[in-house]
């Protein structure tokens, strides 16, 4: 197919933020965020080969070794496979005390309550829940009202607080991500993160964590650092949130858009090592990490042997 001579008849700018008086622009990054690494299953469901649990087992205590303290290991209610694995993991003793194991579920009671039970016996431990928010998945994916999507959002919150409730002895961490973040309207996504956060109740000492994804990277990423400085700006009680970023390559620049993020507000960076992922990839956790280094700044993690 020939390019457009006029690809304008076609393709619009992407929208900007109404933000005259943004601030990132004029910060540094003076430290490093909490690095989670994906890669255990953002990463490997995106591989013509998957990793089996051998594979899996090896490449978690390497991320231990290189310092990641957040590993996202995998998706539970996709099957046996992974719940498997994951609760293995957690039986075999080797999650060392200050490194916290995350899954992702979708927001549906059973697939929630499968999460829950994968991780039983957990010292700690990080559910992850999501739905998608933007206007092409509310008018054609799932064809529901904003209503009907934030409620979604909050139906998992309050069966992610019930299924905390029967395991007292974890120490239990609440993240909730509005999937398609970077292409919804950014109010209605503050609308819906404060819905979550207000079944949840988080605290300055118990934040919940709040990741806002470049699901499809669609936008240059002085425009995703402005929709996470107006969000931060804009979401009650921040102090009870800790704000995460999980960016995509689709248009190469994943990490550039991570690094603004962080100048935006940011707490937190989801990825996987050398940027592997579905599509073009996720933020590449190495590439970050070591641009700080070659700023002056610690990034936490070890890479010496690459």
């Amino acid at each position: 197919m020939n390019m457009l001579s006029e690809p304008g008849r076609k393709y619009r700018p992407f929208p900007q933020i109404n933000l005259p008086d943004r601030q990132w622009p004029s910060r540094t990054i003076t430290a490093p965020p909490r690095w989670v690494s994906t890669d255990l299953r953002d990463g490997n469901q995106s591989i013509v080969d998957p990793m089996d649990a051998v594979k899996k087992n090896r490449f978690f205590d390497e991320l231990v070794r290189i310092g990641i303290k957040e590993i996202e290991v995998g998706f539970p209610s996709a099957g046996a496979t992974e719940f498997d694995f994951i609760q293995q993991l957690v039986k075999s003793g080797r999650i060392p005390d200050d490194v916290i194991v995350q899954v992702l579920t979708q927001s549906r009671e059973d697939l929630i309550k499968t999460s829950f039970e994968s991780l039983a016996g957990a010292r700690a431990a990080i559910v992850h829940l999501y739905n998608a928010v933007s206007p092409a998945w509310r008018d054609i994916v799932f064809r529901m009202s904003k209503k009907e999507v934030r409620d979604i959002a909050t139906m998992g919150a309050k069966v992610m607080r019930d299924e905390a409730a029967k395991q007292p002895d974890t120490d239990w961490h609440f993240q909730y991500s509005p999937e398609t973040f970077s292409t919804a309207e950014i109010d209605f996504s503050i609308e819906v993160c404060a819905a979550v956060m207000d079944v949840l109740q988080p605290t300055r000492e118990k934040p919940i964590i709040l990741n806002l994804p470049a699901t499809v990277e669609a936008a240059t990423p002085n425009i995703y650092a402005d929709q996470i400085e107006y969000f931060c700006r804009n979401l009650p009680n921040r102090d009870a949130a800790v704000i995460s970023l999980h960016t995509h390559n689709d248009r190469g620049t994943g990490v550039a858009a991570a690094e603004l993020g962080i100048m935006a507000g940011a707490d937190r960076v989801e990825g996987c090592l050398f940027g592997n992922g579905e599509r073009t990839g996720n933020c590449c956790l190495v590439t970050v990490a070591l641009n700080m280094y070659t700023q002056g700044v610690d990034p936490g993690v070890d890479f010496s042997d690459i």
